[in-house]
């Protein structure tokens, strides 16, 4: 461990965690350092070791073979989900499982299924709008960024509609309670035991829709294999990934948008003109520039390796920067610049190779109707606090903001 390296996870950090990535990706690319949970993890940082590692078959996803007595004590992967027996999703397993479970879910993410979906995401985000519109004041990530997805990523799975808020409040937890002992494993135990009910009710009573839990019983049933828990586990982390990365695009988004006046006025004119390459692009430009996830999920060497010239020695946590790798200068022109109009952008946003997000196109049509809806119905949305106010979440993963207060002209009642 390199002891000249900047502080990390720190609130100072947390709130701006670019100038010491910039450090270790010029003086210790590959870093070991200790987290605050007290585990020992490889940091990648450099862009073209970062897409090197996240595609690299000996680098393993799955904590229960090559880290269980750390994953026991929650400190990796997300917390509760152990307990709750929830393990068996895209994120902590291999090939061959990784690919017959990815292959049953990617149905529900077709372009032409994705695009189907829309216009349910473009009336969510008016409703929500309609909720602040008038009031001339709004918490961004309270009021909108936080809902539109959990209510969005719950009738995809198929969730009644009477019970959404019930998820909208467990997710609440999940997404504010970091710092509660506990507080995020109950909630995961709770999604846990409702979608374990839900897939439970629907085989029994047969009443199947084109929901993607309704497309995972149909799967078990004929011949799939898949298992009641593999249903529940997939469908617990298509909701907890599906969330939080949307709620922190729009967040993430925005902040970087009223940050930067001129980017603003060139999104609003890309908005009002229909130029939608340009809008395509400016969304690609804000999931690099600060992208909702920070830190790719855990991974295991399966073997010792060497990447970016440091020994990794096999059972090693390694853990992928996408924040620093998207800033890499020896890969983007100028990348502290946001520049909406960039078109060499291969960023690492959702990550790289079989492991990369499933969710991606819908997270994409949530930020691209999410950021047009307010940035046409508040037309002066600014900023109500100082940036160096603004507060971050903590977490090793996520990067997002706990609130974005802002200010706009009311509109009118109709």
């Amino acid at each position: 461990m390199d002891s000249r390296a900047p502080e990390l996870f720190g609130w100072e950090f947390s709130a701006d965690p670019y100038p010491a990535y910039a450090w270790l990706r010029e003086h210790a690319p590959v870093h070991k350092t200790r987290l605050p949970s007290g585990m020992a993890a490889w940091l990648v940082t450099r862009y073209d070791d970062a897409r090197r590692a996240l595609a690299d078959a000996r680098l393993s996803k799955n904590p229960q073979r090559h880290s269980p007595a750390a994953h026991q004590l929650g400190r990796v992967g997300i917390p509760g989900e152990r307990s709750a027996n929830v393990m068996t999703h895209l994120l902590n397993i291999d090939p061959p499982d990784h690919t017959r479970l990815r292959r049953l879910v990617s149905k529900a993410f077709t372009p032409r299924r994705v695009a189907a979906f829309e216009p349910r995401v473009r009336e969510l985000a008016g409703r929500l709008a309609d909720g602040f519109a008038t009031r001339g004041s709004a918490d961004l990530i309270e009021e909108f960024a936080f809902p539109l997805p959990v209510y969005a990523i719950c009738d995809l799975l198929g969730v009644p509609g009477e019970d959404q808020d019930d998820f909208r409040r467990w997710a609440g937890m999940m997404l504010h309670g970091a710092g509660r002992r506990g507080a995020v494993g109950r909630s995961v135990k709770r999604m846990r035991a409702y979608l374990g009910d839900l897939i439970h009710r629907k085989r029994v009573t047969g009443e199947l829709g084109e929901d993607l839990i309704s497309g995972l019983i149909r799967a078990s049933d004929h011949g799939e294999q898949l298992t009641e828990e593999e249903a529940a586990s997939m469908a617990f982390i298509l909701l907890f990934a599906g969330f939080e990365t949307t709620v922190n695009l729009i967040g993430n988004g925005m902040l970087a948008l009223l940050r930067n006046p001129r980017e603003l006025a060139r999104m609003r004119e890309a908005l009002t003109t229909g130029d939608e390459a340009l809008v395509a692009s400016g969304l690609e430009e804000l999931l690099r520039y600060d992208g909702p996830v920070e830190v790719a999920t855990w991974r295991f060497a399966v073997e010792p390796l060497t990447l970016g010239g440091q020994r990794v020695e096999r059972g090693d946590p390694v853990l992928v920067v996408l924040a620093a790798a998207d800033r890499d200068p020896a890969r983007f022109e100028a990348p502290d610049l946001l520049d909406l109009g960039r078109r060499d952008n291969p960023h690492l946003g959702y990550g790289h190779g079989i492991h990369y997000c499933l969710g991606a196109p819908l997270a994409r049509l949530e930020g691209r109707v999410a950021i047009g809806t307010l940035l046409r119905r508040l037309p002066d949305v600014r900023l109500a606090v100082d940036p160096d106010d603004l507060r971050w979440r903590g977490g090793l993963i996520m990067r997002g903001l706990r609130s974005l207060p802002v200010e706009f002209a009311p509109a009118r009642m109709t």
